[in-house]
């Protein structure tokens, strides 16, 4: 097996598209069984980031980022890049402002790592997504390899390159390749419920609590309750 490796399959552009149109990680992670969630280790570097693309895997040693260079040689568009950096976050300087430039370059979507990364504000200026666990200034090494496009695993979720990735505001998801069209239909249905539900809230015809049936499930935990 080698070390870099340049050919997989990845989810088809034409479902990534349509997973884009999404509005919430939740509803991706709740169609999957509630599985595949980092579960809020990683967030935005800044409010209201969204990316939606197929995973380019790497993992690189902590405190050395050489390997992430030639990641980036290699990044075709519609990649997220996803940096398994064993969770740490001493190094803000394993991912700056130079690298989004170039990934963003290379038609890469955004950066997601279980590490932290620096030069945020270039990011923003550049509207290159990249979600981080830390922000910070500390400085790399490049001097240890790493592994390309093998599986990872960040925030306890395993990753496989050409993997779809959905991340927000709130989360980030990891859809396996193998099962995106079934969790895409079952997400739609999802969604589609869940805009009927939202009229029928900001019309007034009640909360979630009667109109989702949560009436019926409270009437039969035996709670005592104050009349009126």
């Amino acid at each position: 097996m080698f070390d870099i490796i340049k050919h997989y399959d990845k989810v088809s552009p034409e479902l990534v598209a349509k997973f884009a149109e999404f509005e919430e990680s939740a509803s991706l992670h709740e169609c999957m069984g509630r599985k595949n969630a980092f579960g809020g280790k990683v967030h935005p570097v800044w409010p209201g980031s969204k990316v939606c693309g197929t995973a380019f895997t790497v993992e690189a040693r902590p405190g050395d980022n050489v390997i992430l260079h030639k990641a980036i040689s290699m990044l075709k568009p519609g990649d997220v890049l996803m940096v398994a950096y064993s969770g740490d976050t001493r190094t803000g300087g394993m991912w700056g402002g130079m690298m989004s430039a170039s990934a963003k370059a290379q038609g890469c979507l955004g950066l997601i790592t279980d590490g932290a990364v620096r030069d945020t504000m270039l990011m923003k200026e550049l509207d290159f997504p990249v979600f981080s666990a830390a922000v910070n200034v500390c400085g790399t090494t490049k001097a240890f390899p790493g592994t390309i496009n093998h599986p990872v695993v960040m925030c306890g979720v395993t990753v496989h390159p050409g993997d779809l990735v959905f991340a927000d505001n709130d989360d980030v998801v990891v859809v396996p390749k193998e099962i995106a069209q079934e969790v895409y239909d079952k997400t739609y249905a999802r969604e589609k419920k869940e805009e009927i539900l939202l009229k029928r809230i900001l019309n007034h015809e009640g909360t979630t609590y009667d109109l989702s049936g949560f009436n019926k499930i409270v009437e039969t935990l035996d709670l005592t309750e104050e009349p009126d």
